[in-house]
């Protein structure tokens, strides 16, 4: 079956049949996580890097940042049975949509704290692709721990 991951969301399954999938990742990050051991995956849509720009926010969905998004998957894929040695994580977006002079940053915020969370909870980065202009759509497989992006029409594994 398949389920939409929105902006500020996230979805976490062991059921080998259903593929996860975000739309339009621009200067929002999207992480996969995959336990092949566990066969558990999970897919977050992260939209700014830091929760400490807006505490009450953060408190009402802390999916909308890096920071305490990241934790919450990390959570959840745990408490549905993945082990922390066997996670393959894949990162897309980050792009520099709306922001070409890079005045803010956001998509290089954003990736560089999803690298310093993973970092934290020792967790390598297995496939990326993040940068550039273009949005993307990530989908991860289930049955498979497959992460595939769609960029301009192109579709690619990670």
């Amino acid at each position: 079956m398949n389920h939409t991951v929105g902006i500020a969301e996230m979805k976490v399954s062991n059921d080998p049949g259903d593929v996860l999938a975000t739309y339009a990742l621009g200067s929002c990050v999207g992480v996969s996580l995959y336990d092949p051991v566990g066969r558990v995956g999970g897919l977050i849509h992260c939209m700014l890097p830091l929760s400490r720009i807006d505490p009450v926010k953060a408190e009402r969905n802390p999916l909308m940042y890096v920071d305490t998004g990241m934790s919450v998957l990390l959570q959840t894929m745990f408490d549905h049975g993945a082990q922390r040695k066997s996670l393959v994580a894949k990162v897309a977006g980050a792009s520099r949509i709306m922001d070409a002079g890079g005045i803010f940053n956001i998509g290089e915020r954003n990736y560089t704290v999803v690298r310093k969370v993973l970092w934290k909870n020792d967790i390598l980065i297995a496939g990326e692709d993040v940068g550039g202009s273009l949005p993307r759509t990530m989908y991860l497989y289930l049955d498979s721990g497959r992460t595939v992006l769609k960029v301009a029409g192109e579709e690619k594994e990670l």
